[in-house]
């Protein structure tokens, strides 16, 4: 492991109690500020794999190391330190909808206060400025003051993205951030994504059903089948043949299910 490489994963594998092998022998690794998507049908591991890198799932075999550190061996308090480095992004946005946008995102914030800071939800300005940042960096200053329940699927994913920012992590986990959202509408959250991923130097690993969008977006991509890592490289290299190999699919064109449309999306 080399002073550029952030995340490596050797020999992974994750069976579950009632025998079913979601991971094999999955190897690979992150470099610091790589954007890299993960591709595959529902099913393949995609999940399992980021549950597995933040300590949420054990493995049963292999390791995880997080600049240099091996979370398969850390006890359940040094797991909950270390995932204050990971940022999560969830498909559904996991947000409280009677919250404000500002008071979401500083539970980003919750790993550096002390616990009885954190019963009564108490802030310093200090994290109540990151938040701030946080929220314009992804352009949702303005919605600071709003209820979360009020907001519209693209701007609940931003918040999410700014909430997971707020953590000041060195790595950024996202689990089919786009998946519940419009194809014009996917391309701009993924868009922002990446920017402040970049801007930010942090190394993002993100699962993603559409190809084309992984395709766009990804420094690197990896496909995933049956739990085993079928492709690992350049986006442009990943040929059609490739790809009904990661999707089982005799009809490459229909592997995407985003279609074009011709209506504004609501951002």
């Amino acid at each position: 492991m080399n002073n550029s490489t952030l995340l490596e994963v050797k020999d992974l594998s994750k069976v579950y109690p009632n025998g079913y092998e979601a991971l094999s022998d999955v190897s690979f690794e992150l470099q610091k500020g790589e954007f890299v998507c993960i591709i595959g049908r529902s099913g393949a591991g995609k999940s399992t794999l980021l549950r597995c890198i933040n300590g949420l799932i054990a493995v049963s075999h292999g390791s995880v190391r997080v600049q240099g550190t091996d979370i398969t061996s850390l006890t359940d308090e040094e797991k909950l330190l270390l995932r204050r480095t990971i940022g999560f992004i969830f498909q559904e946005f996991n947000l409280v909808g009677r919250l404000t946008v500002l008071q979401n995102v500083l539970t980003g914030r919750l790993g550096y206060i002390n616990n009885l800071q954190a019963i009564f939800g108490y802030f310093g300005r200090e994290h109540r400025e990151k938040a701030l940042e946080c929220l314009a960096r992804v352009n949702m200053l303005q919605r600071a003051t709003y209820r979360a329940d009020d907001l519209s699927g693209g701007e609940k994913q931003r918040v999410a993205i700014a909430r997971a920012l707020a953590q000041e992590p060195s790595l950024l986990l996202a689990d089919e951030p786009v998946a519940s959202l419009d194809p014009e509408l996917s391309w701009s959250v993924m868009g922002d994504l990446r920017k402040v991923a970049k801007e930010l130097g942090v190394s993002a690993l993100v699962n993603i059903h559409d190809i084309d969008t992984a395709k766009h977006f990804a420094d690197r991509v990896i496909g995933i089948a049956k739990g085993r890592i079928l492709y690992d490289g350049r986006p442009e290299l990943l040929t059609d043949s490739l790809l009904q190999e990661i999707y089982r699919s005799d009809n490459p064109a229909a592997m995407s299910r985003y279609e074009k449309t011709s209506e504004p999306a609501e951002i």
